[in-house]
């Protein structure tokens, strides 16, 4: 067992935002491993804490949106995603405009998106940049 690998209840308990005695009562009812030291404290794996964490993540059901500040929503299709491990590019068609997403890898896996679905584009910007190209006609 090395030392990395675990954390001390009182950390656990700090990073699942519960008492100690939570976890106490989590290890005696098995919902949580707990390991001791010779010493005889008591220590959690990461790996269990990082498992609560995701569990919890994935009950919370988050409240749906009844209205928002930003008024550029583009309605479109999804033509591209491009993805490693850790981001992503998500190219949509809406319309004439072709928008480009740069993301979270896990976004586009937890919005499970791939190339033909549905997609809104929605654009918050503090900035605007405004150029103006060249003439055809060469300037003299």
């Amino acid at each position: 067992m090395r030392s990395s690998d675990h954390v001390r209840i009182g950390r656990a308990a700090e990073m699942l935002g519960v008492t100690v005695d939570t976890i106490r009562r989590w290890a005696e009812a098995g919902r949580l491993t707990v390991t001791r030291t010779e010493g005889g404290q008591r220590l959690v794996p990461i790996g269990e804490v990082a498992r609560l964490i995701g569990e919890r993540r994935q009950a919370t059901t988050d409240r749906p949106i009844v209205a928002q500040s930003a008024r550029n929503r583009f309605a479109g299709i999804v033509v591209r995603v491009e993805k490693d491990r850790v981001a992503a590019v998500v190219e949509v068609l809406a319309g004439p405009h072709r928008l480009v997403s740069l993301m979270t890898a896990e976004a586009v896996d937890e919005l499970g998106l791939k190339v033909g679905d549905e997609a809104i584009c929605v654009v918050k910007s503090t900035n605007v940049v405004v150029e103006i190209p060249s003439s055809r006609e060469s300037r003299t």
